[in-house]
């Protein structure tokens, strides 16, 4: 006889891991026990050898599907006399010992076991909305310590009832140790004003079904829903939410409605029915079922599956597809206190359907979409973090993120933990929902950072945050971070090629940057291309209105032996603006006042959007780029004139003729389809000019991508198409957000290097 103790790390808590190693010893004869320590799984084990050997095995090989199994240790035991038989799940221990990070489970769909029940009338929890077990239901939403038991989460005030309880401690049960369990005995209850239960829920859905938008209590924080097909109810959420045109997610009974909607390939069909259940943006079809008001002026749509009992049945009662979005006012946090909803969401909502299991952490809907077969997260929140990603680090370190579409980081033992997504943090709410985040996953991963690793700008209110912090401090350059975050989360190690193109970053030598060429490692990089610098007039105020960002580049481009277009060609533009602030534009950029000048692709694709008539004033970040890239669609194009010179030491990419060019071809009367889509294959020609000048002077031939502007599908799949045609291996972000969300993670791969070299 063997005795041996083990030691699982991963993801093992929260997913049904302990009932799982209680059958697997049973099934093998073994005696011992298992336990939650901190936020792993140990025990002991005794039996044969060769039974031990299988038993750790299998512990590794067939754990539960929402387990991420990292490590599984054994070690030699001691067998005391009269050591007790059988195998037993024992109480949770602190292992205040354990120096390892620990991993937080993201919340998870119900399961179809669950689904099942919660429509079979003969079932106990038969239209129950909180109905879960262990393969399913809330986790980090709920975490408030670990171990993670009931005790520790938010449903300690929920008593077990005598049935429950005998589930929970049941074996051979599937709710064997879920924490969330519950029934409507004894779990928590929906609450519509002065109506419970079945009552509150039927209210709803007359509510929606009136045209109404009620507040709804999800998994991660508040939500907003109402009817998708009714232009009456979205125009209105639009108007109460102060959300004029950015897209609305919709949420739809089953794939076989997503169907009808959309356009859905096996690989966003996998997405859409995995346990995270994310918003997929997808082709959307010609249909009656949605509303043309929920995503304007857009060939794609974001669809998803519910997450919940609660969702389920919403959505059978009102048999339609519904409008589910993040319930606040646009740029503020997601509403979860319940008091605070009331308040931010009086205005908005109609009524509040709600219940009395708090939220602990506020999560997001997480967002991706797939361009061909190759996945780009656009949102990391809700059923993705705070999972752990790989991340080759040593020393803990933090990633303090961007401004806008904010996360952070932890990293410590190989393991990154991006948190969810915030938001803007100009917003103060926003900045204080950041901190108290930062705290709590801190607390629960019982990482202490030693670096603390931050964006250059001194403007970032992230940055500011850092560098009041005690401890080391590590400036990382923002497109440094983005390819950064590529490169580290496809294992890259040695030197590669980055391609960063976003909207602003503040650059090494002061200006502002966002049309990029870095050959870089880890920890460092050197700049070898750019796009042309253009002013920005009125700073921040060119960004809300490209009108005014069109003008920098008309009037005040870099000349780089191009002449700015002749007025012949820039005066249709000119004179459908008005004239007064055309006028202030042009004195501004002739005296150089308040016109910080950029090297940025995100700002000439606002830019090309303005002169084609496409937006003159954004409501949401990035909303010129993406109607720029509506407008092309699938136009067959020529692209326009390009050049690329040698500039100071640089390659650098000449704008001036090329938008010479499209207004030229827009007086001759060329369709507006035919030129968005004319300039996005004249970026990916001149990318891969930059790339192929950098290759030649010695250049890595591994490109990793990053940046918002590669969310956009045509400008990705042309440009990684032209660089592989010229033997490059091409990267992007999968798991890891490629815009702004990713910036924390590439901060944190950068001073771990950073850390290591100096070891």
């Amino acid at each position: 006889m063997t005795v041996r103790r083990f030691h699982v790390e991963g993801i093992v808590q929260g997913v049904g891991f302990r009932p799982f190693v209680y059958r697997t010893a049973a099934e093998l004869g073994l005696d011992g026990w298992v336990a939650n320590v901190n936020g792993h799984v140990e025990g002991v084990v005794a039996g044969p050898p060769r039974a031990i050997e299988e038993f750790a095995a299998r512990l590794r090989a067939d754990a539960p599907a929402l387990a991420r199994v990292r490590r599984v240790r054994l070690t030699n035991g001691i067998r005391r006399p009269g050591y007790e038989r059988g195998f037993r799940v024992r109480s949770s221990a602190p292992g205040v010992t354990d120096r390892a990070a620990r991993e937080i489970p993201p919340d998870a769909a119900i399961c179809d076991a669950c689904l099942h029940e919660l429509r079979d009338p003969r079932d106990r929890r038969h239209r129950y909305p909180f109905i879960n077990c262990t393969d399913c239901g809330p986790r980090a939403t709920i975490i408030e310590d670990l171990p993670y038991d009931r005790v520790r989460t938010t449903m300690r005030r929920f008593p077990l009832c005598a049935r429950c309880a005998a589930e929970y401690g049941d074996p051979a049960d599937r709710r064997f140790h879920a924490e969330p369990v519950a029934c409507p005995v004894c779990g928590p209850r929906l609450v519509w004003e002065d109506l419970r239960g079945e009552e509150a829920l039927r209210a709803a859905v007359r509510a929606v079904g009136a045209s109404g938008i009620v507040a709804l209590k999800g998994l991660g924080g508040y939500q907003l829903a109402c009817d998708a097909g009714d232009p009456v109810a979205v125009t209105e959420l639009r108007r109460r939410k102060r959300r004029p045109a950015k897209p609305f997610a919709v949420m739809v009974r089953d794939l076989a409605t997503a169907a009808r909607l959309a356009r859905i390939g096996a690989t966003e069909q996998r997405e859409l029915t995995s346990p995270a259940r994310p918003v997929v943006l997808l082709a959307r079809r010609a249909s009656k079922g949605i509303a043309p008001e929920v995503h304007p002026g857009l060939p794609h749509v974001g669809l998803f599956l519910p997450t919940t009992g609660l969702h389920h049945l919403l959505l059978d009662d009102l048999d339609r597809p519904l409008v589910v979005t993040s319930g606040n006012l646009s740029d503020e946090p997601i509403a979860v206190d319940d008091a605070e909803a009331r308040r931010a969401l009086a205005g908005i909502a109609d009524g509040f359907l709600t219940h009395d299991r708090p939220i602990r952490s506020r999560y997001d809907d997480s967002v991706v979409q797939f361009t061909g077969r190759t996945r780009i997260t656009v949102r990391r929140a809700r059923g993705l973090a705070p999972a752990p990603l790989p991340l080759s680090v040593r020393e803990p370190v933090a990633g303090a993120g961007a401004q806008l579409k904010h996360t952070f980081t932890l990293a410590a033992d190989g393991r990154a933990h991006l948190g969810p997504h915030t938001g803007d943090l100009a917003d103060l709410a926003t900045h204080d929902a950041f901190l108290a985040s930062y705290d709590h996953l801190k607390r629960l991963t019982g990482i202490e950072p030693v670096a603390l690793a931050h964006d250059l700008h001194p403007g970032y209110l992230s940055t500011q945050w850092a560098e009041a912090q005690p401890g080391r401090r590590i400036p990382v350059q923002h497109h440094h971070a983005h390819v950064a975050a590529c490169a580290a989360e496809h294992g890259v190690r040695g030197r590669f090629l980055g391609v960063a193109y976003d909207g602003l970053g503040l650059g090494d030598d002061g200006t502002l940057w966002g049309g990029e060429i870095l050959v870089a490692d880890l920890s460092g990089y050197r700049r070898v291309g750019r796009f042309a610098t253009a002013p920005l007039p009125g700073g921040d105020a060119a960004v809300r209105h490209p009108s005014r960002t069109a003008l920098g580049h008309l009037l005040g481009a870099e000349t780089l032996g191009s002449p700015h277009p002749y007025p012949w060609l820039t005066r249709p533009f000119t004179q459908r603006l008005d004239p007064a602030e055309a006028a202030a534009v042009r004195a501004m950029v002739a005296k150089d006042v308040n016109c910080p000048r950029a090297s940025s692709a995100g700002r000439l694709f606002d830019a090309v959007a303005a002169l084609l008539g496409l937006c003159d004033r954004v409501g949401y970040e990035g909303e010129a780029a993406v109607l720029l890239e509506a407008a092309a669609g699938t136009e067959h194009a020529v692209p326009l004139a390009h050049r690329v010179v040698r500039a100071q030491g640089l390659w650098v990419y000449d704008s001036a003729p090329t938008l010479a060019d499209l207004l030229e071809r827009q007086l001759d009367g060329e369709p507006v389809a035919r030129l968005a889509a004319a300039f996005h294959l004249t970026l990916a020609i001149v990318t891969a000019e930059l790339v192929a000048r950098a290759v030649d002077e010695g250049a890595p031939r591994t490109v990793c991508l990053g940046g918002g502007c590669f969310v956009n599908r045509l400008l990705l799949t042309e440009v990684k198409r032209r660089l592989r045609a010229q033997g490059m291996r091409v990267l992007v972000g999968g798991q890891v957000p490629v815009g702004d969300g990713g910036i924390s993670y590439g901060q944190a791969a950068v001073a771990a290097a950073r850390l290591a070299g100096e070891g």
